[in-house]
């Protein structure tokens, strides 16, 4: 049995933040102060405000993580909390033109899970988890290396944005936009796409120890390409997640 707490609806936690900034705001401005003191008093509110909004934020993503039963499909509950807070960060600021689906790709697994997941947040529910490579130079199994420069042949950690098809060397593929300075906005120079590959999933782990890696880009079963970039094509966000301390806490979409 799951706990009160987390079983507790999206709304409550909703309405209770919302009383609680509306008390605090309440509270703090009482009458008229000093310019000085007021001036103090706002940069207090809003420090407030911010913490409450991002407490808000985590508890809603924890609503969704356990109502879609996330934990039985191996996302960590951190990699969906940061990617749904950097997600609401890009609806703000207007930067999506799809708000309907975020793609993540969980670097904290082994590339033998299926870590990479397109989540519906209008339906709340997994439209695809499968396999997903990262960069050779990033790592084996397990990816740990990380890297926004040309020719690293490493992944690069952070929020993109879809953007339209095409067809190359992999067939259908898909471009994307790094939306973070100094960890991933040269990926779309560096052209890294998503595209298929016969060196990820169950056919090449049937013979090999891990999946294959390629040149940085998160490249997907061929069989399940088509239908991949189809739902995620056109603006939507993706988040490639790996718990860093330099990205968690230099991200300004994370800290936003």
């Amino acid at each position: 049995m799951k706990p009160i707490v987390r079983s507790v609806s999206c709304t409550v936690i909703t309405i209770f933040f919302l009383l609680f900034a509306t008390a605090f705001k309440v509270a703090d401005n009482p009458g008229k102060k000093s310019y000085a003191h007021t001036s103090h008093t706002s940069s207090s509110v809003k420090t407030t405000a911010n913490k409450i909004a991002s407490a808000l934020i985590a508890a809603e993503a924890t609503c969704l993580y356990d109502s879609m039963d996330l934990k039985s499909c191996g996302l960590s509950e951190k990699a969906f909390e940061y990617a749904y807070k950097g997600y609401r960060y890009l609806v703000n600021h207007h930067l999506l033109i799809r708000n309907d689906v975020i793609s993540i790709c969980d670097f904290s697994q082994s590339s033998r899970s299926k870590r990479l997941y397109v989540v519906d947040l209008e339906q709340k529910k997994i439209l695809i988890n499968t396999y997903v490579a990262h960069g050779r130079k990033s790592g084996s199994e397990f990816a740990k290396s990380f890297s926004n420069n040309a020719e690293s042949h490493k992944s690069s950690l952070g929020f993109y944005i879809t953007q339209q098809t095409y067809y190359g060397d992999h067939g259908l593929s898909l471009k994307i936009r790094g939306l973070e300075k100094g960890f991933n906005d040269k990926a779309y120079k560096r052209n890294i796409v998503i595209h298929g590959s016969e060196y990820v999933g169950p056919d090449f782990l049937s013979m090999n120890k891990f999946c294959g890696r390629s040149f940085g880009c998160p490249a997907v079963p061929s069989a399940e390409t088509d239908q991949l970039i189809q739902t995620i094509k056109n603006g939507s966000c993706l988040f490639i997640y790996y718990p860093t301390k330099k990205y968690i806490t230099k991200s300004k979409i994370l800290n936003g």
